[in-house]
């Protein structure tokens, strides 16, 4: 994971007026801040027992042809529910708060700061398979900047939840957006899913590619290039 702090610029592009004069109206529809802005699982929230859970691996052990009583099954519906513990912990952490400490200390900084290469791994909600990447994410900070490892963690939480790429991409950019009310966001996201990489189709290194952009990215042609020719720009 690279993190990169792009330098001041002392002049403005001069064909960025006729740039922008052509980009279209269109925005992207809003989420619903209840969907990124807390955890999403409630401490007094009714869920299933732990015996239950395993018992539920047990039933699939038993419905793909398995033995579930043989030696080397016996602790395996245990060690599922205890990973998926680990996995899918994204549910009972609350994004909002993992932005909420910044820091002023900017010396009148006022271009992009980029964060690329982050790793995550996350799961397809269609078929519970995992698919994995890299995020790239950058925001034009007003007065405050937040830690660069937070953005990080924000894509770790969002990615420990059963997903979909555009979800989690307009997620991060959302959060992003609400808590740190920066002059624009930038989200890029690039992943393999096992879904189609695996069973399907199996098209093994075929890779998706998803953007979120927001303020002046979203309304600025000429900044959402820049963005993605830092990115591209980054050793592969």
């Amino acid at each position: 994971m690279d993190a990169l702090i792009k330098p001041l610029r002392t002049g403005k592009n001069p064909d960025s007026k006729s740039t922008e004069s052509k980009l279209p109206e269109a925005r992207p529809g809003e989420l619903d801040p209840s969907e990124y802005m807390a955890a999403a699982v409630l401490p007094d929230q009714p869920r299933p027992s732990r015996s239950e859970a395993e018992q539920a691996v047990h039933t699939l052990l038993s419905y793909i042809g398995e033995n579930p009583r043989r030696e080397g099954l016996l602790d395996t519906p245990r060690r599922v529910v205890e990973a998926f513990d680990e996995l899918f912990q994204g549910y009972r952490q609350c994004p909002a708060e993992v932005l909420n400490r910044t820091f002023g200390e900017t010396a009148g900084y006022d271009d992009f700061v980029l964060v690329r290469d982050i790793p995550f791994t996350s799961h397809c909600e269609h078929h519970m398979m995992p698919f994995y990447g890299k995020a790239h994410i950058a925001y034009v900070p007003v007065e405050r900047v937040v830690g660069l490892s937070k953005l990080a963690r924000l894509v770790d939480i969002f990615a420990q939840r059963l997903q979909t790429q555009e979800h989690l991409t307009a997620q991060v950019a959302a959060t992003i957006d609400e808590v740190l009310k920066p002059r624009g966001v930038a989200v890029m996201i690039e992943a393999e899913h096992t879904c189609m990489s695996v069973r399907g189709v199996a098209k093994h290194g075929a890779s998706t590619l998803t953007t979120r952009f927001t303020g002046i990215f979203r309304d600025n042609h000429a900044e959402q290039s820049r963005f993605i020719s830092v990115v591209r720009a980054a050793p592969r």
